[in-house]
């Protein structure tokens, strides 16, 4: 054992990615559903860290990781928070995860005393709320590993009970759940009615119901792409893409009659194509903004980003990696592969000349120091990159710059860079935790547990009772205000439409910010 603990101490990047490997082994692990995923890297971590104390790699590794992954969360979330701070459900689903975390935050410090220093106490907080940039402002902000110590006690907790939680209410109550929302429904429709006949294509668009679009129109016997200012007549058939069926009949109602298969069916002229968009001349640009080349005609029907199809709406962006279904003449399929890119290999490049201009900045903001009123001064640290991540992912793109990253590319630079940060915080506190759990005993057990009931309870009382939600958005703000991918896992899996991820979106990159302040004046406010 003596071999195997120098060898671990001489080699420290050894020591981290074989930590990493166990990690993710154990991670896998799935008792009646419930796993640890990539949170099983920071308890081997611990381990490791206590049996060879000297096998930490340097605190620099863990800032870069997870300076990465907050990267990655605020360019990914960018549109959908600010979209979430102007919209009434949006302010809502907000003030319930305010509520939330405040009374988690709350709950945490009342323990702090004794045995409790304020820095497990905070390390409980962020544990329950599994915020590991969170975890690495308290441990900036104390300058030791304790809120790491109580952190490690309690994500268990943070994964586990809020997910018990929305089974218990899912299954005793049968809650209300939206109907389910996706793209790609399409109908055909034939123009009827005359006050439609002599319209064009664009004037209909601002009649049609939100959520639906105009791709195609049939006249006289040939199928064209619509443009904006083609001109309706009786009898024309029109191919109209929504997101419900729903919406979609609303739409026949507006226009005339269903007359199924009469585009569909006839591909002399039009057929479907997809394409990757992986040409800068695309990526980063609306729909309606798209300068095709002379001469070449087609018509967006969706766009699949990962494993979501989206509606082609004239202010949608393209990304790199997107995957655009087209309707276009057969003879034209290779002009149109080639004004896209149509790459496979988009779908994990990005600009590293935006990602270093970003991070700088990002940097740069969170070492901005801003005074307090009874506090003194403090840096919002990490959380600079997140709000300077969640700017530029909304704003998607800066001139010849694209803020923007693949899907794929994104999962992959953000997973990585968390369990860069978890192995490494993990390695360094092994020592301190095991010595703190021998003389704790159960007492971290039972306040990590109250720390995280009293952050989840409060959402799902106050989203039942008084807001009266439907279950599946209130799923989705449990998710963004626990922060755990896993919890947001379970909950796509209990209801069939997109509202947890939306939700989730909104409110988890706020949230993240409001837990890592909170770490970070904890030690001005109630002393070290």
């Amino acid at each position: 054992m003596q071999f195997v603990r120098s060898l671990l101490e001489q080699l420290p990047m050894m020591a981290l990615f074989l930590t990493i490997a166990i990690g993710y082994l154990l991670g896998e692990v799935s008792i009646k559903g419930f796993s640890l995923g990539v949170g099983a890297v920071l308890f081997v971590a611990l381990a490791v860290g206590w049996f060879a104390p000297k096998a930490a790699p340097p605190p620099m590794l863990g800032v870069l990781g997870l300076a990465l992954f907050l990267y990655g969360i605020g360019i990914h979330y960018g549109s959908e928070f600010f979209r979430g701070l102007v919209s009434r459900e949006g302010r809502q689903a907000n003030l319930l995860a305010i509520i939330g975390v405040l009374c988690s935050a709350a709950a945490s410090l009342a323990f702090a005393g004794g045995k409790v220093t304020l820095g497990h106490a905070i390390g409980l907080f962020v544990g329950a709320g599994t915020s590991s940039a969170a975890l690495q402002a308290g441990i900036q902000a104390f300058g030791n590993n304790d809120p790491a110590v109580g952190y490690s006690v309690a994500y268990p907790f943070g994964v586990a009970l809020p997910i018990f939680f929305l089974y218990v209410v899912f299954r005793r109550r049968k809650p209300r759940v939206e109907g389910a929302s996706t793209a790609g429904q399409m109908l055909e429709i034939a123009i009827r009615h005359p006050e439609i006949a002599g319209k064009s294509v664009g004037d209909v668009a601002t009649m049609m119901p939100a959520g639906t679009t105009i791709v195609a129109v049939r006249e006289g016997g040939h199928n064209e792409p619509a443009s904006p200012d083609l001109i309706l007549h009786e009898n024309d058939v029109v191919l109209a893409v929504g997101q419900t069926r729903d919406e979609l009949e609303r739409a026949r109602t507006l226009l005339g009659d269903a007359a199924a298969g009469r585009i569909a069916d006839d591909r002399r002229d039009l057929d479907y194509l997809r394409v990757f968009a992986s040409k800068a001349v695309v990526v980063g640009r609306r729909l309606a903004d798209l300068a095709l080349p002379a001469g070449l005609r087609c018509s967006v029907v969706h766009v699949r980003r990962g494993d979501t199809d989206l509606l082609a709406r004239p202010d949608l962006v393209l990304e790199y990696g997107d995957r655009v279904g087209l309707l276009a003449n057969r003879v034209e399929f290779p002009a149109v592969r080639k004004f896209f890119g149509d790459s496979i290999k988009s779908t994990a490049e990005f600009s590293y000349i935006s990602i270093g201009l970003a991070m700088a900045l990002g940097f740069l903001v969170g070492a901005i120091r801003l005074p307090v009123p009874g506090v003194g001064t403090i840096s919002i640290g990490l959380a600079g990159v997140l709000l300077v991540a969640l700017v530029l992912g909304r704003r998607r793109r800066t001139g010849g710059i694209t803020w923007t990253i693949p899907l794929s590319a994104n999962l992959v630079l953000r997973n990585l860079g968390l369990t860069l940060f978890l192995a490494q915080v993990g390695l360094s506190s092994g020592p301190r935790f095991a010595a703190t759990v021998a003389e704790t005993g159960f007492l971290f057990l039972g306040l990590a547990a109250t720390t995280t009931i009293a952050l989840a309870l409060p959402v799902l009382i106050l989203g039942l009772y008084v807001f009266d939600m439907p279950f599946d958005k209130l799923a989705g703000i449990v998710a963004g205000a626990c922060g755990n991918p896993a919890i947001l896992a379970y909950a796509n899996k209990a209801t069939p439409t997109d509202k947890p991820d939306t939700f989730y979106a909104m409110i988890f990159p706020g949230m993240t910010i409001l837990k890592i302040l909170i770490a970070d004046v904890a030690p001005a406010l109630f002393g070290r």
